[in-house]
């Protein structure tokens, strides 16, 4: 179960470091036609940071209790992406966003409860 977990959470992390860099790094025009520069450039960052959270704390054994956090955070990313998507009348984006948030919610419950890394 752990090396599920594992994979769940390397495929996470490179889709949310994907996101962000791209949220980064999109020209200003791009951004302010969907939600503002500032929002954007946040919601990259925490990306980022998810993204780094869902590994290092597990890889590195410190702190790793900070997994199951950093994917919950991820989760609430992706609540809040589904209601754009869904009050923008995008179905499919809808839709990848509810699959996204179920597998960080995924590895909140197996990094908590199922198979917990232990501190070094």
């Amino acid at each position: 179960m752990s090396a599920a977990i594992w994979i769940v959470q390397a495929l996470l992390a490179g889709l949310f470091a994907l996101s962000g860099a791209t949220k980064l790094a999109a020209p200003p025009a791009e951004l302010v036609a969907r939600i503002g520069i500032v929002l954007t450039k946040f919601i990259g960052v925490a990306e980022l940071a998810g993204a780094a959270g869902l590994i290092l704390p597990a890889a590195t054994r410190f702190r790793p209790h900070l997994t199951p956090l950093a994917a919950a955070c991820l989760g609430i990313v992706m609540f809040f992406a589904t209601a754009f998507h869904v009050a923008h009348g995008e179905a499919p984006q809808a839709a990848f966003t509810i699959a996204i948030g179920g597998l960080a919610l995924l590895v909140v419950w197996g990094r908590a409860r199922k198979a917990p890394i232990p501190e070094r």
